[in-house]
């Protein structure tokens, strides 16, 4: 059997469990691997080690792994181009042969000193929920593939902890909790940029009693944000337009959409970062502040999407409007200037069929006098 020194995110044992698999009978020790440190990998969420003289690394070699095991940290390492190398490492007063995950030279830029515990309380339940899913694709998907998806992974357990983490009042609704809901078997085929997971189930009813079985899909997505920024001085807003390809597919003769700024969570950010984020990338432009409009669900019965929508209050002179995007994510988004009044004559004439920004549009229409008494 073979031993593994760990140094990083899976010295979590959460974390570790849940690759190794409820079945493994691996054991674990407090270990050090002399002249080596562990540090963050520059800009990311997890961690490296390298070679530095005279530092030390702590962690655990884990024993008793059988091929399994193994077969279970080289798919979740794998994809991410970590190897396993030969060592000798310091156990309780002993040297003991070891392998330990590296990464691959230039791969990664060593940064700050690691520290587990910053990593858990940051990173250590999004990166569980994603390793569910990581693991789950185990024996299915080659590691390379995980690895590809690997950014709308977290992005959707990033989701599912913000969702944990929410707290909404139950003044009218009748107060059933995820509790009730019984999933008996869950199916996720199709897994690629977005996911289609399919679900067996039951749930509490109004009366009481469970209902019968029933299937139900949901498309799963990561929370996103959209904010329409408008400049009160001026009364106009910015709209843009672009490609997408939902309207193509329902046979929209018109596949380009006018909408506001939108874009994904990414995890670690909040939506206000979102948001801001957003504007520099698509509309080159900075938010003086943001006007929370609604937190909501745009088609629940079918989507777990969930947006956090905004009114961002910039100065939007003559110009503004260009063509953006990133270039990276084949983003061709072209910013449209108009004022207050052209923006509602287009809701009402039914150019302008985007959910958010006509909701937005509507709250700003409530809000828009205190918006430009500075208020």
């Amino acid at each position: 059997m073979t031993a593994i020194f760990f140094y990083g995110t899976l010295l979590y044992e959460p974390l570790l469990r849940l690759v190794l698999g409820p079945d493994s009978a691996a054991r674990t020790a407090p270990a050090s691997l002399a002249d080596h440190a562990v540090r963050w990998a520059e800009g990311e969420s997890f961690s490296l080690i390298r070679a530095e003289h005279g530092a030390r690394a702590d962690g655990l070699l884990v024993t008793g792994l059988d091929a399994q095991d193994i077969a279970r940290l080289d798919f979740y390492e794998g994809g991410f181009g970590y190897d396993r190398r030969a060592v000798e490492v310091d156990v309780a007063g002993t040297r003991a042969a070891a392998t330990v995950y590296f990464p691959a030279p230039g791969q990664v830029t060593a940064g700050a000193p690691w520290s587990l515990a910053d990593w858990v309380a940051r990173w250590g339940a999004v990166s569980l929920r994603a390793a569910e899913e990581v693991m789950d694709r185990f024996g299915v998907d080659p590691p390379a593939e995980v690895a590809r998806h690997f950014t709308q992974i977290r992005m959707r357990a990033a989701s599912w902890v913000r969702a944990q983490h929410a707290t909404a009042p139950n003044r009218v609704r009748h107060g059933h909790t995820a509790a009730e809901v019984d999933a008996v078997a869950t199916r996720r085929p199709y897994r690629q940029f977005f996911q289609l997971e399919e679900q067996d189930l039951r749930f509490r009813r109004f009366d009481g009693t469970e209902s019968a079985p029933v299937t139900r899909a949901a498309f799963v997505s990561a929370d996103a944000v959209t904010v329409l920024p408008y400049d009160p001085a001026r009364d106009r807003v910015l709209v843009i337009e672009q490609f997408r390809f939902g309207p193509f597919v329902r046979g929209d003769r018109h596949p380009w959409t006018l909408e506001p700024v939108a874009g994904r969570i990414d995890p670690g950010e909040s939506p206000e970062d979102c948001a801001r984020r957003e504007a520099a990338e698509e509309a080159a432009l900075e938010f003086a502040r943001l006007e929370p409009v609604a937190r909501y669900y745009p088609s629940p019965g079918a989507m777990t999407e969930y947006l956090f929508s905004y009114v961002g209050i910039a100065d939007l002179p003559d110009g503004s409007g260009i063509i953006g995007g990133v270039d990276g994510e084949d983003e061709d988004i072209r910013g449209i200037l108009m004022s207050f009044d052209d923006l509602m004559a287009l809701i009402d004439g039914g150019e302008a069929e985007n959910g958010p920004l006509i909701l937005t549009a509507h709250w700003l229409a409530a809000n828009r006098e205190r918006l430009r008494q500075g208020t």
